[in-house]
């Protein structure tokens, strides 16, 4: 396989009912936007999980899936041989989503009132799935040193009281695209522990990591935070198979896992897409070759708007990301904030990108890029914002 040949091909997506395509004129309010926002690919899936699923699909009949055991079982092969990972089968619970599989853990492991912690900047559903379902959001910001983000230990400390229940961890970070050390995860244990709090780790991304044996899976940590803990894996970031709703909640606490199962099962978020199972079956059993060479083309491309921004537009700050396909690009130095920087990007750049405040109000000023994308419309979008700063700057002085 050649990844050159594969990932560069522009694939059209008009008229595939595609969110980031075919709704720009609702999202942006412009048809003409480039859209390097929402987190999917504009790269095509393995083509393993395209015969697996064109095969399934030439029997005529898509009646209820009855069965996850084999979803299963390649998940807990692709977790041993991506991170060293031992789980069971039995610790696995399907679930149609991350996202939902978050409402169901605050449902289920919390009441109304109760406190959830979150480390903003970061993923927008973090903020309403607590407040929707009647949670108060506690926010522990990351701390910004030298473009980089820390956790707040000192900050987490105090903010904790006995109504603080939950903790939903985001790891890898998004959209910081940070990779939290095994120190810093055993920190953050260590209080959540102590304090007696849960931690949901939303770990989506973590097949997205540059640096192999980097991520640490939470429920790898000790026993102890394993049996205090459920963690959210997926192949929909990583294998591009977002639309095809199918996660697993890993969950090695008996107790907790037949908790969140009842509770799954009374909100109906118990069953999952019967081609998302063929197509993540297929994903984890077949997709190490093509994730390394998508992970070697996706971190070029970082390198790449790195090297643009610094040779090219240095008032737009950039750290590489660890993981995911995802920049955080800080345009504070150009003065602009808010809805001033979406109208610029949108009307003056012709780009469409998702808002930093939208991550929470330390995300002002930034605005997160999917760079999961042929590297001609990167360098395009990047030749795009380019061009509006020249003009911007040239009107404001």
């Amino acid at each position: 396989m050649n990844a050159l040949t594969i990932f560069d091909e522009i694939i059209d997506r008009l008229g595939t009912n595609s969110v980031k395509w075919d709704a720009r004129e609702r999202i942006f309010g412009s048809g003409d936007v480039l859209p390097l926002w929402v987190a999917d690919m504009d790269l095509p899936c393995p083509p393993e999980v395209v015969q697996a699923i064109e095969a399934r699909a030439k029997h005529p009949i898509y009646g209820y899936p009855g069965d996850n055991g084999a979803l299963f079982e390649a998940a807990k092969g692709w977790v041993n041989r991506r991170f060293g990972a031992e789980v069971d089968t039995d610790w696995m619970v399907a679930i149609p989503g991350v996202v939902p599989g978050i409402q169901v853990a605050i449902e289920a492991f919390t009441k109304p009132g109760d406190k959830v912690i979150i480390q903003p900047p970061v993923y927008p559903p973090f903020f309403s799935t607590s407040e929707e379902l009647g949670r108060r959001i506690v926010e522990n910001p990351l701390k910004r040193v030298d473009g980089k983000y820390e956790m707040d230990f000192d900050d987490l400390r105090k903010k904790i009281d006995q109504r603080t229940k939950l903790f939903v961890l985001c790891s890898p970070h998004n959209p910081i695209g940070q990779v939290w050390s095994r120190e810093d995860l055993l920190q953050l244990g260590e209080i959540c522990a102590e304090k007696g709090i849960m931690i949901i780790a939303d770990e989506i991304h973590s097949d997205l990591v540059y640096e192999k044996g980097a991520h640490t899976p939470f429920y790898t940590l000790s026993e102890q935070l394993a049996n205090q803990s459920v963690t959210f894996i997926s192949g929909s970031k990583t294998f591009n198979l977002a639309g095809l709703f199918t996660s697993i909640a890993i969950i090695k606490n008996r107790k907790l896992r037949n908790e969140f199962r009842v509770t799954a099962n009374k909100m109906g978020l118990n069953h999952i897409n019967l081609f998302g199972i063929v197509a993540s079956t297929a994903a984890y059993n077949h997709g190490d070759q093509w994730l390394d060479e998508l992970l070697d083309y996706l971190h070029e491309n970082a390198v790449m708007i790195r090297h643009f921004l610094s040779e090219r537009i240095p008032e737009i700050k950039m750290t590489i990301p660890e993981a995911t396909y995802l920049a955080w690009l800080d345009f504070r130095e150009l003065g602009l904030y808010g809805q001033e920087l979406r109208n610029f990007l949108i009307r003056e750049a012709k780009v469409g990108l998702n808002d930093g405040f939208q991550f929470g109000k330390q995300g002002d000023g930034f605005c997160r890029m999917n760079f999961g994308c042929p590297r001609s419309v990167l360098k395009e979008a990047l030749q795009r914002i380019e061009k509006a700063v020249q003009v911007y700057k040239h009107s404001n002085h």
